[in-house]
């Protein structure tokens, strides 16, 4: 064999093991998230790629119980982000989740209304008003498992009862396949109240709606876990996605989207590291 056909050799062989090794690298990464997480986890993989070149996140956002019914017939993922354990557990019986699910942030809801709030609304005893049009998420989808028991504690304290929930529901004009859905229409003023999480309100219809808040003492806390899937080929990157959410920067851009943070009950030092985040982020 001639040198020139070794030389060509070697370069076909080295050609070779850079694109086997390019292939290697490259790692793509499929999340099922809660539509409410839309705009947090975008901001979350952009970090995340920031810190990890060769991986490509790829999102698949929906209702929590769309994104089950999707996992139980077979969708591959390598991550299930849902909006309440709920879903998550549907999901685990399914023999879909092969880890763990871990809490990793929490929400509230809200009431909102068109911006210019045409039917006056101003707390939730104006919703079961005659005349009033609400919209709500479909059930089954977390925002409205939660709304459903907010209205649960309403209907057992006296000043509001069964007759204030038989109302409400009087006035109850649609139901969407995601909290989203429920957002943009009365951002577009398509009815005149719904509930929403907080993180919601986002800036691209904060001119279009008023956020009217719901008591602390009624209102539900919404719990979002996170878990591995069974069919994942990446378990370590999947894991570490999770802790890159779980970290102080990962919570900080969770609330920076309206979301509470969970490390300050279980991380003092964590705690710490979060607070100087967003202090420097607001300067």
């Amino acid at each position: 064999m001639t040198h020139h056909k070794i030389r060509i050799l070697f370069i076909l062989s080295l050609f070779i093991s850079v694109c086997f090794t390019d292939a290697q690298e490259d790692q793509q990464l499929i999340i099922f998230a809660a539509a409410s997480l839309t705009d947090a986890f975008e901001a979350m993989a952009t970090a995340f790629e920031a810190d990890n070149p060769t991986v490509d996140i790829l999102f698949n956002f929906s209702g929590s119980s769309t994104l089950a019914t999707q996992l139980d017939q077979g969708a591959p993922a390598d991550l299930f982000a849902s909006a309440n354990p709920i879903q998550m557990q549907r999901t685990i019986d399914g023999g879909r989740i092969a880890g763990e699910p871990q809490i990793f942030i929490q929400n509230k809801l809200t009431l909102i209304v068109p911006s210019d709030n045409p039917a006056n609304i101003i707390s939730l005893d104006d919703l079961a008003t005659e005349g009033i049009t609400l919209i709500l998420a479909a059930p089954d989808v977390p925002i409205r498992t939660y709304t459903d028991t907010l209205f649960a504690l309403l209907v057992s304290m006296p000043e509001y009862g069964e007759a204030y929930y038989t109302a409400v529901m009087a006035n109850l004009v649609s139901e969407e396949p995601n909290v989203r859905q429920v957002s943009a229409k009365i951002a577009f003023g398509e009815a005149d109240a719904g509930i929403v999480y907080l993180s919601d309100v986002t800036s691209d219809i904060a001119d279009d709606v008023l956020a009217i808040p719901i008591p602390d003492a009624i209102n539900t806390i919404a719990t979002y876990p996170i878990a591995i899937t069974d069919d994942t080929n990446q378990p370590e990157l999947a894991q570490s996605f999770i802790d890159f959410v779980l970290s102080p920067v990962g919570q900080a851009i969770m609330t920076d989207w309206g979301f509470t943070a969970i490390i300050a009950e279980e991380n003092p030092n964590a705690c710490i590291l979060l607070c100087l985040f967003n202090a420097l982020d607001e300067q």
